[in-house]
């Protein structure tokens, strides 16, 4: 059988020259239009031309060389008639190239036309016009892509008799042998292709062959399948892998799409571009081999310019970039470059013929200008040229596309971005592609404008996905400035900012580059700085395991934009903390806060938002300490940790909230200068006692006034601050934020807050139900009585001081004596009689520091009675006198000090001179002669006033032994120096009982001399008047004479 026109050897005598080119398709002349002539649309010309017996004589075109920007003339190689002699022989000749790998594209006629950026299609947008109706006058035209009428030009086409019916028959014979399975050789296998591609010829008017290859195009599907399958991958050695490319653009221009629709089909897709990508590179072919692979890729490159001829709706464009995309995007340079070289002729042929219809169906725009931009930056050239090229055809797709799908409430934003591209074409002229060649990254400048928020997030998302092409790191760093220069442009045009967060903290780690971990970063800071998106990026930052792995510390760590946007991040951050604060208590913490405190600490590590950092010095500090009070105690268990977070590590139990609080309040110090607040925290433990659970008050006094002597101006901001912060929140949070206010009450702008603020704060704190309150009301009266104007206001307060001194809490009643001591001399005489009284209570308590203290309060008090009232509360002094006396014995030094001083102060208010006996350190059981001395002193002068016998009885049970001890060995005096008559006339009977008890007691030392006490009772009892025979007694206590 004939092999149709492939018989005749045209087809096998090679395909056009590699620079061939086709002109501009014209209307077809009326005198070559004769009986049974079609209406040929510029796709079928590509199959006449194919199926032509004469050839075009290779041209030369002129080519861009965007690197330089003139354009050179490459000469044509070899001889057209001689190549189809070399490939009849089966390319056994020793015809020689060069072996420079070039792809050689389909061109056009006016490839080489001018380039000149012309506007004069522009039409210029009226200022002050009332409409925005855009008309095509608006959109510019870019030189050299004139979209082309489909009529063809009839110089090219040869008069051609419709195939009969016999021909049809024989055709599909020979195809249908070839479905049988009998392709063995290369020769069936060609005849088969040749078969379908001559068939092709009748389908517009012979319904039997439209029938057939309708019918059976699972059929050729599944053939060219094994026909591309059984090619050997790596190698050309054979015109089947050409020639199936042929036949599919014939069927292509016939409108029969083999890889279009069906599963089948798309894997034919596949298989054909990867039969082609993953040829060896040009530079490991032999001579006649690489003659044979340019015509193949000429065949190929022609095969996907034939698909987007008649691509209206643009679906047939999105599935070619879906299969170009893996190429586009590989680690080979020569199937890198093939893969652009494909994308730029299909980019040009759509430009050059673009007719669209609504609706679109090309979903993959953003995408492909990422990876033409990326590509732009290739470390190879042509890579390189072929991309700028691309875009540069791409960019007229997009200014047709834009401006038929967009509606009348975006064609403002289009009329901006038109002009904005018309001023780029302006600035910019001749040098367009080159432009776009060296400034890969700015192609987002012109685009953006273009594309929608879906567009704009594939683009995004396409050049993240190029970070991890570690084998260039040149396009790495071309991603980087592009992911930049777009989020600066389309800054409020993102909607999926949680998907690019996520993209970039997964591609973070394989990210070598410091340059492009920059970009990165300061890609996530332009979008933290937008308010817009600044809950939405530290919300997912923020959802990451603690502490922050090394990649996560750095982006916070690097996070760093102009004021005031700095201050609005870290705000941000800290409102975060603190909507944890204002909580009621939970019973476990929020995970947010943990993170946000790790968050701050990695910022103030990193400092670059440093000026922010001492503009909100005052809420951080705060805001951290307050974290500090509900984190003491807890652990990461404690933390309700969101499920799923920790799936690949495990927490440590060394971590824990405290220590993330810590962490951050020490590094904010440090980076805010507060170097020597710092140093005092150190020297005096306040770290640990700010992190323990019974000393986080007195760490944050300790803080709070070292930075009010270090720095004073700070002290103030924050006590401004605290003046509407210390209604917030929970428990925890009022208690530091008012144990750190009230220090800070010492500082002289203080008296000029309002009372609300200051004094009547302190009185609802001293009556709130929490003990803490009470000590920080006190606290914050004390500060306060250092301005003379608060004192008055704080005097109508006394009687909740006062009644302060029966807490029983220790740290009240001291806080309550030293406002008492700085007011006593300003109280009124009842008020003083009250306070005499309850301190009188507390002489003898068990808590050194309020015994000694009550004592300094009452010598204080019995100095500020006046004279008119000395005889009302001399009953009050002279009941003090005993437990004073006894508690100079004290076994505490400062007490027992402390009492002697207030025995004297008493002395001086009863005008009594006290023997020197009184002021002796030594005990009374050493010293028996000094203590009979001033038992006589006391017996004497308080005879018929007091029962100091009685009152010195009591304090025998007393748990102190010193005390103890001293009043036993008193009681004795007693009995022996008191007038006897008397001493009967009271009985002794529950006094020798009290003393028998004491017989049992473990001190050796107190049963004696309850031996000796007993005895002198009993002789008392029995004699008017002491005897020596109690010399003995003396004796064995260590006493030379009675």
């Amino acid at each position: 059988m004939p092999l149709s026109r492939r018989g005749r050897g045209s087809r096998l005598a090679g395909s056009r020259a590699a620079t061939s080119s086709l002109p501009r398709a014209t209307a077809l002349s009326p005198k070559s239009a004769g009986r049974g002539a079609l209406s040929i649309s510029h796709a079928q010309l590509l199959t006449r031309r194919r199926h032509s017996s004469e050839q075009v004589p290779p041209e030369s075109e002129p080519q861009a060389d965007f690197r330089s920007g003139k354009w050179l003339q490459e000469p044509a190689t070899g001889n057209a008639r001689d190549s189809r002699q070399a490939l009849r022989a089966r390319m056994s000749s020793e015809h020689r190239i060069c072996s420079q790998e070039e792809v050689i594209p389909y061109a056009y006629d006016n490839d080489s036309e001018s380039v000149d950026l012309e506007l004069g299609n522009l039409e210029t947008i009226r200022k002050g016009s009332s409409s925005i109706e855009l008309t095509d006058l608006d959109v510019p035209d870019i030189p050299g892509l004139h979209c082309e009428p489909l009529a063809d030009s009839p110089r090219h086409l040869t008069q051609q008799d419709p195939v009969n019916e016999a021909i049809v028959d024989k055709l599909i014979q020979s195809i249908q042998r070839g479905f049988s399975g009998e392709l063995k050789g290369e020769l069936e296998k060609l005849t088969f292709l040749g078969s379908l591609s001559s068939l092709s010829r009748a389908l517009p008017y012979d319904e039997t062959t439209e029938s057939f290859i309708h019918s059976h195009i699972a059929d050729i599907v599944h053939t060219l399948n094994v026909l591309v399958q059984e090619e050997r991958p790596h190698s050309l050695s054979s015109l089947v892998r050409r020639e199936v490319f042929v036949t599919i653009t014939d069927l292509s221009c016939q409108d029969v799409h083999l890889l279009f629709g069906s599963e089948d089909r798309a894997e034919l897709f596949r298989l054909v571009i990867k039969s082609i990508i993953t040829l060896p590179s040009v530079r490991t072919l032999t001579c006649n081999t690489e003659c044979l692979y340019r015509q193949t890729f000429h065949a190929f490159s022609e095969m996907l310019q034939s698909l987007v001829v008649k691509d209206p709706y643009l679906e047939n464009l999105d599935t070619i970039i879906k299969h170009l995309d893996p190429w586009l995007q590989s680690v080979k340079d020569h199937e890198r470059e093939r893969a652009t070289a494909g994308m730029t002729q299909v980019l040009k042929c759509l430009s050059r013929h673009l007719s669209l219809k609504l609706p679109l169906r090309f979903q993959r725009l953003g995408h492909l200008v990422a990876l033409m931009a990326l590509l732009c930056g290739d470390p190879q050239e042509k890579v390189a040229e072929e991309a700028a090229e691309s875009i540069y055809y791409l960019l007229h797709i997009i200014l047709r596309l834009k401006y038929i799908i967009l509606d009348k409430k975006n064609q403002q934003n289009l009329k901006r971005a038109l002009t904005k591209f018309r001023e780029f074409l302006e600035l910019h002229g001749l040098a367009t592609k080159c432009f776009f060649y060296s400034y890969p990254f700015r192609i987002a400048q012109i685009l953006e404008g273009f594309l929608d928020s879906d567009e704009i997030c594939q683009l995004i998302m396409t050049t993240f996905d190029t970070l991890k092409n570690l084998n260039h790191p040149y396009i790495q760093l071309s991603a980087g400035k592009l992911l930049l220069t777009l989020t600066k442009n389309a800054e409020f045009r993102f909607e999926k900012v949680p998907e690019i967060m996520g993209v970039i903290c997964a591609q973070l780690s394989i990210i070598s580059q410091p340059r492009v971990r920059q970009q990165i970063i300061n890609t996530v800071s332009l979008f933290a700085s937008r308010p817009k998106y600044t809950d939405i990026v530290l919300n997912f930052l923020l959802c990451h395991p603690v502490p922050y792995n090394r990649h996560l510390a750095e982006v916070w760590r690097m996070l760093a934009v102009e004021l005031p946007n700095p201050t609005w991040i870290l705000w941000s951050l800290l409102r975060k903390l603190q909507e944890c604060h204002n909580e009621p208590t939970q019973e476990k913490m929020a995970y947010v806060a943990v993170a946000a405190t790790d968050a701050l600490y990695e910022v103030f590590l990193g400092n670059r938002l440093q000026a922010a950092t001492f503009r909100l010095f005052p809420q951080l500090l705060m805001t951290l300490l307050i974290q500090i009070h509900h984190s003491i105690g807890l652990t990461m268990s404690d933390v309700d940790i969101p499920s799923g977070l920790y799936t690949e590590q495990k927490v440590s139990s060394e971590v824990t909230p405290l220590c993330f609080a810590m962490q951050a309040t020490k590094t904010l110090l440090l980076r805010t200068c507060c170097l020597q607040e710092f140093n005092i925290m150190e020297k005096n433990k306040g770290w640990a006692l700010l992190g323990g659970k019974d000393g986080h008050l007195q760490g944050v006094f300790l803080l709070a006034n070292a930075l009010l002597e270090r720095n004073c101006l700070l002290a103030q901001k924050v006590m401004y601050l605290l003046g509407p912060f210390l209604n917030r929140g929970n428990d925890k949070h009022k208690l530091t934020s008012a144990g750190f206010f009230v220090e800070l009450l010492r500082s002289p702008v203080a008296k000029r807050l309002p009372s609300i603020y200051s004094v009547a704060r302190c009185k609802d704190w001293l009556q709130d139900g929490n003990h803490l309150f009470r000590i920080i009301g006190l606290r914050g009266l004390y500060n306060l009585l250092g301005h003379q104007e608060m004192r008055e206001d704080i005097k109508s307060l006394l009687p909740y001081i006062v009644d302060s001194l029966r807490e029983t809490d220790k740290k009240i009643v001291l806080s309550a004596i030293q406002i008492l001591l700085q007011l006593v001399r300003t109280m009124d005489f009842t008020t003083l009689a009250a306070m005499m009284r309850t301190l009188f209570s507390l002489f003898g308590d068990v808590r050194p520091d309020v015994h000694r203290f009550s004592m300094t309060l009452f010598g204080a008090a019995i100095k500020s009675v006046k004279n008119p009232d000395k005889k009302s509360v001399e009953k009050q002094v002279l009941d003090s006198l005993v437990p004073l006396l006894l508690y100079s014995q004290d076994e505490n030094d400062a007490v027992a000090e402390e009492s002697r001083r207030v025995i004297t102060i008493c002395a001086q208010f009863l005008k009594w001179k006290l023997p020197r006996e009184v002021y002796s350190k030594d005990p009374w059981h050493v010293k028996p002669t000094e203590a009979g001395t001033i038992c006589r002193f006391f017996e004497k002068k308080c005879k018929g006033k007091i029962n100091i016998l009685e009152q010195t009885l009591m304090y025998s049970k007393n748990p102190k032994l010193p005390v103890r001890r001293a009043a036993v060995f008193f009681v004795g005096l007693l009995s022996k120096y008191m007038d006897h008559n008397e001493l009967r006339r009271m009985g002794t009977d529950r006094i020798e009982d009290d003393l028998r008890d004491l017989l049992c007691d473990p001190e050796p030392s107190l049963c004696i001399i309850t031996c000796h006490a007993l005895l002198l009772v009993q002789m008392a009892r029995a004699e008017p008047k002491p005897k020596q025979r109690v010399n003995w007694l003396q004796k064995l206590m260590g006493s030379p004479s009675a």
